[in-house]
């Protein structure tokens, strides 16, 4: 892992806090294991972690006026300069409109704002300590630094209503330490802070005016086109050098199983269109858009790309012969990962602690044996659906706007899908019915249906695009919860739906978008960290802000189109010049996942018995063991459950064991108590007691 953090004292605490750490408990200091300062008094920032020394830049004005950031930055010195200078007034928006993913951190005095991205892959946390603030890029540091019990309630709602913001708020799995949600900055000033959002919120009351298509998807271009050219113009990071042959195995064998990556730039080539279109591009660009000449593969300037093909569960044959397709391009040298049943979901449950848990804990060796033979800097694809598909609430947007001839085509999509004529009435009259129903009467509802355990919802497409025509719905594992939990997150809801008498702001179909890129986001973060290979660095340029910007411009009426991922990213490939695309490019392909998940549970059925024999999310209280026992032979031997609720229950019971299991803390100087969850995991009796 890598993270900053750091601290905003009040001025009657300067004494006791100064650059080489902090007082503790005991009068000892304390400072960041492994940590380097970037500036110290009266309000210290450090870089814990690997960081490459390309990644971590400070550019100071003077003494008291300076700024760091941390990641991929197409700013040069002079422009960080001049978005510093801007800073001093107050203003947040601009240092996080450079190309590249970041965490931009200004301190101007005493001032300090520290700003989090759009999508949230780049979160910001923060808690109350020394009579100041502290805070990080991760929170398990700060968690360590004030020795943080578990938040249940926050755990409950994870699982009961993982898509509904209301629920889980601003709080963390860890008690005391809050998140900054995605679009905000943290301001800090002697101690006391602030939580500021940099971004306009669309209204309610006025419709947005119309968006020109082509526009559009020409900014669309741009912003990929430059995210791809940060990564491209960075220096060029080369691994530890291999220390030599090993009977049996070539070059790149050796480099899997020592943990390598090959030098240079790569990318995910699976067939789809949005890790292809990153792959194009990348290999399109001027310059030296791969490996270093004269290492890793030999192959000179080109792209390495790496596709991943299943053999333990087939239905993806005809993606991977396109990616071959794509991979004919002579800028691209490509590579085949074939995995068996070792590589399935659940066959390898060991792994390390991440920050948060995550459902990618479960696939997490799944995707580090595709990660391994890939290169120390590697494109991938993720967050592309979420930034440009239509959450199927954005159909009532349409109708606040009334636009209802946009409906037609999405619409007679679905009845397709179904073969039933009632389809487009029951789709058009769920959608007036949410573009009619208030915010804070969605949260009421959901409160409702986890009171009374309503968790039967249609099926197919058409079911699965009535049921997101919604402010909010429950998860996937909320079946499975107890009755005490479930009640404690209604409870919560009802409160939090009492404090919105305005009603959230948004529209139902943007804030159901931005909820569902916030989730991936986060779980694509647990997935950095489950599945990192060494020296290695994932980019995923649909995450960037600039990106994510230029996305939302789209036109709702373009984005509910059928196929609208597919061909926007087209258009972006037409536009930067690359238009050979092979038949069927694009084409949705999502049984062969499922039925990898199926495959994998079912192998993996002992093992996961064994995991929920005597369960800590039980000691918790928000599972019966025996319930969750019945739930995994019932999906092992094939019974319709909701898998994606089975994968949140075993990520978040694996990231607790692992937890629990840690030795030591982030942090040098600390006595044993000070770290997260000091005393395990107290049995709780009654879940409503602890409160919300």
């Amino acid at each position: 892992m890598r993270w900053l953090v750091g601290w905003s004292s009040t001025a009657t605490g300067v004494a006791q806090i100064g650059s080489a750490g902090a007082t503790g408990y005991d009068g000892e200091t304390l400072h960041p294991v492994g940590s380097h300062l970037l500036w110290g008094d009266p309000d210290p920032l450090w870089a814990v972690g690997d960081w490459r020394p390309d990644e971590v830049r400070v550019v100071h004005a003077d003494a008291q006026n300076r700024i760091a950031v941390f990641g991929t930055c197409g700013a040069g010195d002079e422009e960080l300069r001049r978005g510093l200078f801007t800073a001093r007034g107050g203003a947040v928006r601009h240092l996080t409109t450079w190309p590249g993913s970041y965490t931009a951190v200004v301190q101007v005095g005493r001032r300090i704002t520290v700003c989090g991205d759009l999508a949230g892959a780049r979160p910001v946390f923060h808690t109350p300590w020394a009579g100041g603030t502290a805070y990080a890029t991760a929170a398990l540091p700060l968690a360590d630094l004030i020795g943080a019990n578990l938040d249940f309630g926050h755990l409950a709602a994870l699982l009961a209503a993982p898509d509904v913001p209301a629920a889980l708020r601003d709080t963390t799995p860890y008690e005391g330490v809050r998140r900054v949600p995605p679009g905000h900055a943290l301001v800090l000033r002697a101690g006391a802070r602030e939580i500021t959002g940099y971004e306009p919120v669309a209204s309610l009351a006025v419709a947005a005016p119309p968006a020109d298509p082509d526009l559009a998807v020409d900014a669309v271009r741009d912003a990929l086109v430059e995210a791809v050219r940060a990564r491209l113009s960075a220096p060029r990071h080369v691994p530890d050098l291999d220390p030599g042959p090993v009977p049996g195995m070539g070059p790149a064998e050796r480099r899997a199983a020592r943990g390598m990556p090959v030098p240079g730039i790569g990318a995910d080539l699976s067939g789809g269109p949005a890790s292809g279109t990153l792959a194009l591009l990348a290999a399109g660009l001027p310059g030296r858009p791969g490996t270093l000449l004269g290492h890793g593969t030999g192959a000179g300037e080109r792209l390495l790309a790496v596709t991943f093909n299943d053999l333990a569960v087939r239905g993806r044959e005809s993606e991977v012969e396109r990616a071959g397709t794509l991979a004919a391009n002579p800028r691209l040298h490509h590579v085949v990962v074939t995995g068996g049943e070792e590589s399935l979901p659940y066959a390898d449950l060991d792994g390390p602690l991440t920050d948060e848990p995550g459902p990618s804990l479960v696939t997490a060796a799944r995707h580090r044996a595709r990660l391994a033979a890939g290169s120390a800097d590697h494109f991938t694809g993720h967050g592309a659906r979420q930034v440009l598909d239509a959450h199927p609430a954005r159909l009532a947007d349409l109708l606040l706007d009334r636009r209802r001839r946009h409906l037609v085509r999405p619409v007679a999509a679905l009845a397709r899908a179904d073969g039933s004529v009632m389809v487009p009435a029951r789709v058009y009259s769920a959608a007036r019915r949410l573009a009619r129903t208030p915010y804070r009467t969605g949260l009421e509802l959901l409160a409702e249906r986890l009171m009374r355990h309503r968790f039967d919802e249609p099926k197919g497409a058409v079911g699965a695009s009535l049921a997101g025509l919604t402010w909010a719905r429950p998860g996937p594992a909320a079946r499975w919860l107890t009755g005490e939990a479930l009640a404690e997150v209604s409870v919560l809801l009802q409160g939090e739906a009492d404090r919105s008498a305005l009603g959230s702001g948004q529209r139902p179909g943007d804030y159901r978008a931005r909820a569902a890129l916030a989730r991936h986001a986060a779980d694509l973060r647990v997935l950095e960290q489950a599945a990192e290979v060494r020296s290695q660095r994932l980019h995923a340029p649909f995450l960037d802000n600039q990106v994510v910007r230029a996305c939302r411009a789209l036109p709702e009426a373009l984005r509910v189109q059928p196929g609208a991922r597919a061909s926007v990213l087209r258009r972006v490939l037409e536009g930067a010049g690359v238009t050979d695309l092979p038949p069927g490019w694009g084409a949705p392909s999502h049984a062969s996942s499922a039925a990898a998940t199926r495959a994998g549970l079912r192998l993996a059925a002992d093992d996961l018995m064994d995991l929920f024999a005597t369960p800590l999310l039980a000691d918790a209280g928000l599972v019966e063991a025996r319930v969750i026992r019945k739930a995994v032979r019932a999906a092992a031997t094939g019974e319709p459950l909701p898998l994606d609720g089975l994968a949140d229950l075993t990520a978040l019971e694996l990231w607790l064991r692992r937890l629990l299991a840690r030795r030591g803390t982030c942090w040098t100087g600390t006595p044993a108590r000070a770290r997260a969850v000091p005393s395990g995991i107290q049995p709780r009796k009654n879940a409503l007691a602890s409160g919300a």
